[in-house]
């Protein structure tokens, strides 16, 4: 069993470093500063391995023994964590969507939390609140940032530009590492947590197949956030991805498992509010991103639960009950989905109000 768990483990890594290339080298890669697309991939690989090997080791304690108690975590618990978190994550990298790998597997976490009635709530609580500030401080900054930039453009820039796009490339590499320090720890966690790897080993082998994972399978989310929110400039770039490195680096310092895409997406969508106001919001794919940040930590959580409680707990009815709620749910949507294209129908064709 254990094998197994490692193996859906390295699943899960190859499909955070699909995730994790969009919040790294994207910026750059959008600003048209690394103009292949094969080169940006593998900078952000370089970034993550050099991150996670020199300063992933809080976040792995916090995500190994912080949410639920370590003796909890055995190996059935690990598959059953990671192939919850990886199942939502996997869903999110076809879809495009630049998807948080902390908010699902911590999702995971509190599933089997749940579903054993043994959580810690304080742990869990200070992690979601900085779900929310650090993203609303990314904001804050990078909007500021590219207005005061807005304003001093001009023809300096312009001396400056072989400069800039060195120190964009320097940006994202660093915003890199910090998804190193901070998502690695994802992967491994659960196997540390249950004694599969040591601490170390976790460290090297998640960072290694998070960098594979950037660089086979991070193309479509890269083109996302890079080329499909708004267009970058250099100087954007460089406060996008620097805003967010420093703040991803200082939460990984104190163990916090936060959400880097939803940093990065962030500082993005600020970057296109300040020039173009509240247009940026307008756009499909931004709307998209934000459905899918506040879904993929709730289908995480029930998918570990019903998991737990039909395969190690034998609970069938608390399985099914959860599955008749995930059904009800999406029976739900999909008749709001239809009522509102009726309406526009009947609206369209003169019939409405």
């Amino acid at each position: 069993m254990a094998s197994i768990a490692i193996i859906i483990s390295l699943f899960f890594a190859l499909n955070i470093g699909a995730s994790g290339a969009a919040a790294s080298m994207g910026v750059a890669y959008g600003a048209g500063v690394i103009k292949n697309r094969i080169i940006a991939l593998l900078l952000c690989a370089a970034g993550v391995i050099t991150g996670a090997v020199i300063g992933g080791g809080e976040v792995v304690k916090t995500i190994s023994s912080g949410i639920v108690p370590k003796d909890l975590i055995t190996v059935n618990i690990v598959i059953i964590i990671i192939s919850s978190a990886a199942l939502s994550l996997f869903l999110a990298n076809i879809m495009a969507i630049p998807l948080s790998t902390s908010e699902v597997t911590v999702g995971a976490v509190v599933g089997v939390g749940v579903a054993f009635h043994v959580l810690y709530i304080k742990s869990i609580f200070v992690i979601v609140s900085f779900w929310i500030i650090i993203p609303f401080v990314a904001f804050l900054i990078t909007y500021w940032l590219c207005k005061l930039l807005h304003k001093i453009a001009g023809k300096r820039g312009a001396a400056f530009g072989g400069i800039m796009s060195i120190l964009l490339i320097i940006a994202g590499f660093f915003e890199a590492f910090s998804a190193g320090m901070n998502n690695v720890a994802n992967a491994v966690g659960p196997l540390v947590a249950a004694n599969i790897l040591s601490a170390d080993q976790g460290i090297w082998i998640g960072a290694l197949f998070v960098g594979l994972g950037a660089i086979f399978l991070g193309g479509r989310v890269l083109e996302t956030n890079g080329k499909k929110i708004t267009k970058l400039s250099n100087s954007e770039g460089i406060v996008i991805s620097g805003t967010g490195a420093l703040l991803v680096i200082v939460s990984s310092i104190f163990g916090l498992p936060v959400p880097l895409t939803q940093v990065t997406s962030t500082a993005i969508m600020a970057s296109g509010a300040a020039k173009n106001g509240k247009m940026v919001f307008q756009k499909n794919i931004v709307k998209r991103i934000v459905k899918v940040w506040i879904v993929s930590p709730l289908v995480s959580l029930t998918i570990s639960y019903m998991l737990v409680k039909l395969f190690i707990q034998n609970d069938f009815y608390s399985s099914f009950f959860a599955v008749l709620v995930v059904v009800a749910t999406i029976g739900i949507l999909s008749l709001t989905n239809t009522v509102k294209k009726e309406k526009r129908a009947i609206h369209e064709s003169g019939g409405g109000i």
